[in-house]
């Protein structure tokens, strides 16, 4: 099974906010899924802590770097995700959100989120 982690699990994950139980944490660090964190996470962190909504406490290249480091496998934007977004109903407006939804369809992947706005969509979700 592989698995995209929302963006705010992602930043869970790496510390910066205590709501990732240790369950999942040690499921996402040694669970048999192979998981993944996209590109449009990774631009949204930037574009967030560019425009001060998102303080970090280290630079995005270290941030970024151990994203890699923690084994996470990146999930490059393709045009068939592209595809896949102009296909979604307009549930809500969130470009992000929407993106991570259309990449996780168009490859098979369950979503990792709590994000209550997922649910509206036709995409396999693993809760929190």
């Amino acid at each position: 099974m592989t698995v995209l982690l929302d963006t705010h699990v992602l930043l869970w994950f790496q510390g910066l906010d205590r709501r990732l139980s240790t369950d999942v944490r040690n499921r996402i660090e040694t669970g048999p899924e192979r998981y993944f964190v996209s590109q449009v996470s990774l631009w949204e962190i930037a574009i967030k802590h560019s425009i001060g909504k998102l303080p970090l406490d280290r630079d995005l290249s270290t941030t970024f770097a151990k994203v890699e480091e923690a084994g996470f496998e990146i999930l490059s934007l393709r045009t068939k995700h592209i595809v896949e977004v102009s296909t979604l109903p307009l549930h809500h407006r969130d470009p992000f959100d929407r993106m991570l939804i259309a990449q996780a369809k168009a490859e098979g992947m369950q979503l990792l989120t709590v994000d209550p706005h997922f649910k509206l969509y036709d995409v396999p979700l693993l809760d929190l």
